[in-house]
Parts: C-alpha cells; structure tokens; sequence
C-alpha cells in the first residue's frame, strides 16, 4: 500500500496531477477539491489510494486525509465505484458528503451527477453509523448540518449568480470563525471574500 507521494508537481489538471518522486512520475486521479487545493508550489504531498484490478493498476491523490477516507467508505458500498467517488468529491467537500450521509439528506445526495435515488439511500443506509467514526471529519458535521441560516444564506447568495462551490467555501469559513453570525451578517461577510 502507498501510503502518500510526496515529490515535484509536474503536471496538473482538473482530473488529475503528475508528481515526481525519485525520479519516478506518478499519475494520481485527483477530484475538483484536491485540485482547487493543490495550489502551483513546486512542492506537495498527496494522500494515496491504490485501487488493484486485473486490468488496471490506478492510482488516487487527495490533498487532505479525511478526503481519502471519505473515498474509502463509499467505494466499500456495493455500487459505487471509484469513478463515482471521484465525482462525489469533485462535487462536495468531505465534510459536506459526511453531512449529508449522517443527517439522512437524499437529496443532496441525488443533486451528484450520477446518482440516483437508490443509490443515495444505499450509501446512506450503509455508511450512516461508520461516518462518525472517520478521523478528521466528525468535528464539522454538526456545524453544517441542518445549519438555515447558512442555507438561507447560500440560497440569497446563489440567486445573485456566485457558483455553489464558491458560495459553499466561504459560507463554512464564515461560520467556521463567527458561528453566531445572523443570514444578513453572514450574507455580508461572504459578499467580502466572494
């Protein structure tokens, strides 16, 4: 099992990153997050899963340890591949996939390109009770699930025309520091760092 790669950033795109170590390129598939995370420095280290076929040898980066985790509970449920997953966390952080899984929310689940209705009660049912147990995620589930002032607040923020992926980031740094924060000031504070 490789633990994580740590080297030269060689190449980097939307689905995945080239990283020299030792004079070996590694390819890793990456998500839309880890990309957004990975920055330009020369140097990085990614987080790795290694997923053995008999056809195929892939190899899976991610920026942060709980993202891969995360990436491990849902391939373990019959039906979601790695390809799935991926597609998963290119669309919500880990937090947020967690959220969703723990408080039952379907239809989070179901707004992912690629799943449906069955497979969002599947990968709830399955992993609802493991999720609270991942290291590195439980910490936020509580302040973003059933949060109404940070959805009035994304819903406000949206019908202005801002990307959900952007409006989310801000939103959960905002309540992050500020967790008293109303709609209004959390509006407010957002529309500074949008």
């Amino acid at each position: 099992m490789i633990h994580h790669i740590k080297g030269r950033l060689v190449e980097k795109a939307p689905t995945h990153a080239i990283i020299e170590a030792n004079g070996v390129g590694y390819f890793l598939n990456i998500s839309l997050i880890t990309f957004s995370k990975l920055g330009n420095d020369e140097n990085c280290t990614l987080y790795t899963h290694l997923s053995i076929k008999e056809d195929a040898h892939t190899l899976y980066g991610f920026f942060e340890k709980s993202e891969r985790e995360i990436f491990r509970q849902l391939i373990s449920v019959n039906g979601v591949g790695a390809s799935t997953a991926r597609v998963m966390l290119s669309s919500l952080t880990a937090e947020e996939i967690t959220a969703a899984i723990v408080t039952g929310d379907v239809t989070t689940l179901k707004g992912i390109k690629g799943i449906g209705a069955k497979s969002a009660q599947r990968i709830i049912v399955d992993l609802k009770d493991k999720l609270g147990k991942v290291e590195g995620v439980e910490q936020n589930i509580l302040t973003f699930a059933n949060n109404t002032t940070r959805d009035e607040a994304l819903s406000a923020l949206l019908a202005l025309g801002f990307t959900k992926n952007s409006v989310e980031k801000v939103l959960n740094k905002a309540l992050k520091t500020q967790p008293e924060l109303d709609v209004e000031d959390l509006i407010k504070e957002a529309l500074k760092n949008l």
